[in-house]
């Protein structure tokens, strides 16, 4: 890392707002523009955004814009020459200061505004009312949501949603310890309760309610199971009315602009790598490879370990993306530094594809106060992409080539070939079981062992379901019959 790098990417100004429930929140066009010129004033220089030579926008679920960057452009009287709309997921945030950091070394630009709003519980309370939304600008032909199909066999046997495919890593980190179910759902709760206390103290936190383990763990009142062993407690909170902006130049910049010193945060170093996107392709689904690469690469290019780390907030969206974050760097979950700035994304609000820009946010307005270190991450996708970032009060960027990551992630771990029909005895690798409004067991999915490979199937029985959620299920035998394009498992 070089210290003096006169084009090394510092954040100068930074802005978060709630609008707490029952709303309503003003339009993301709105919200875009306002976050702008609050971190404009945060950096002392309110009339840097005119002169931004990148705008960037993190892809909002709540209102497809026609033209969103050219919108935000008219409103704040900037010309950019770089203009970017984001795709999904966890990572993008951080992707985007990443590739902005690269761009400036490179002499591209040296000034540029990220922004991000969403407005999706003010949109599901309209819905709920029966009232159309009237806000500005809508896109008239639609555009493709930006989401990659999965592999035939999860489409073939729905797999879709977040809530059902993150308990099963933490189903194959369970049975990898030999932890009992019930000591291994205490410690989720135990360390999401900390997430909570955090959340507490957050004046941006969606919920702002201190909860105790027994509050998070025990699946009773509107607590339900969602994705068996996960409680609505447990999982990432996306109807939220938020939005938050990062205005960001290079070290000369900075300078050219009078900004203070001690308003200068600098990110050192992003590493981005991804495991396979198929939820059954992984060798080991107690662990994540790409985690364990791309973690140790963003700490190298910044010159730091674990223990140099003061500020941390791995992200929360469900247990196991923290479980596996927390094994990746070899620290506790119950860590006394705390795992989050925020309070995570089921206490402080998970933000749909925005939530990093509040993580990082808070980041930079702490580190303002108390000089140290921060590492941030991020995952998209159904546990696939991974990033892990460095902040800190000492300028400089040094830049990781994601390629030569991914080559070492495939190293370290062989994709299991993927079965889409399967007849026969199978072994459990991993299980989920999903519940109704009721908090009755549905319909289960299994990840199986099989002599080919790798296959999902469902489970439809209701004692079967009620046998999972009883014992450890991992290693049990069972037997698969399908028709073709379903794979059924009994036991």
């Amino acid at each position: 890392m070089t210290a003096t790098d006169p084009r090394a990417l510092c954040i100068i100004g930074v802005a978060q707002h709630t609008t707490p429930p029952p709303g309503p929140a003003p339009e993301p066009l709105d919200s875009w523009e306002q976050v702008a010129r609050a971190a404009a004033e945060d950096a002392g220089a309110p009339d840097a955004l005119g002169a931004s030579g990148s705008l960037q926008i993190v892809y909002c679920q709540s209102w497809q814009y026609d033209d969103p960057t050219a919108r935000l452009a008219d409103r704040i009287g900037a010309a950019p020459g770089h203009r970017f709309y984001s795709g999904i997921g966890g990572t993008t945030p951080q992707l985007m200061l990443g590739d902005t950091a690269v761009a400036m070394q490179a002499g591209e630009y040296d000034l540029a505004l990220l922004v991000s709003a969403e407005a999706l519980a003010t949109k599901r309370a309209a819905k709920r009312n029966g009232e159309k939304l009237q806000w500005s600008h809508k896109e008239t032909v639609r555009s493709p949501y930006p989401w990659e199909p999965p592999p035939a066999v999860e489409l073939n046997h729905e797999v879709f949603q977040a809530w059902e495919t993150f308990p099963l890593w933490d189903t194959a980190r369970r049975a990898a310890r030999g932890t009992s179910l019930e000591d291994y759902d205490r410690a989720n709760a135990e360390m999401m309760s900390g997430l909570s206390q955090v959340a507490a103290r957050n004046p941006h936190a969606w919920d702002q309610t201190a909860l105790t383990a027994a509050d998070i763990g025990d699946p009773v009142g509107r607590n339900r199971y969602i994705g068996w062993p996960y409680t609505k407690r447990e999982v990432s909170v996306m109807d939220v009315d938020m939005a938050a902006a990062l205005l960001v130049c290079t070290t000369e910049r900075a300078d050219s602009l009078g900004i203070a010193a001690d308003k200068r945060i600098y990110l050192n170093s992003s590493a981005y790598a991804e495991d396979p996107a198929g939820i059954a392709e992984r060798a080991d689904l107690a662990r994540s490879a790409a985690m364990a690469v791309a973690s140790k690469a963003a700490l190298d290019a910044a010159g730091v370990t674990t223990a140099d780390l003061t500020l941390l907030d791995i992200y929360s969206c469900f247990p196991s993306s923290v479980n596996l974050a927390c094994d990746a760097l070899g620290i506790d979950p119950l860590d006394p530094r705390g795992l989050t700035v925020t309070g995570g994304l089921p206490y402080a609000g998970g933000a749909a594809s925005a939530y990093l820009m509040h993580a990082i946010a808070t980041a930079v307005q702490m580190l303002r106060t108390q000089a140290g270190t921060a590492l941030i991450t991020g995952v998209g996708m159904h546990l696939q992409k991974h990033v892990f970032a460095v902040y800190s009060n000492r300028p400089g960027f040094t830049a990781t080539p994601t390629a030569d990551l991914q080559a070492a992630v495939e190293a370290q771990q062989a994709r299991r070939p993927l079965v889409d029909s399967y007849d026969g005895a199978a072994t459990v690798a991993a299980y989920t079981v999903a519940h109704d409004r009721d908090n009755q067991p549905t319909v289960g999915l299994v990840v199986l062992d099989v002599p080919e490979g790798r296959t999902l199937a469902r489970v439809h029985d209701g004692g079967l379901l009620a046998d999972a959620e009883s014992r450890e299920l991992v290693g049990q035998t069972v037997t698969v019959t399908t028709d073709g394009t379903k794979n059924e498992a009994k036991w």
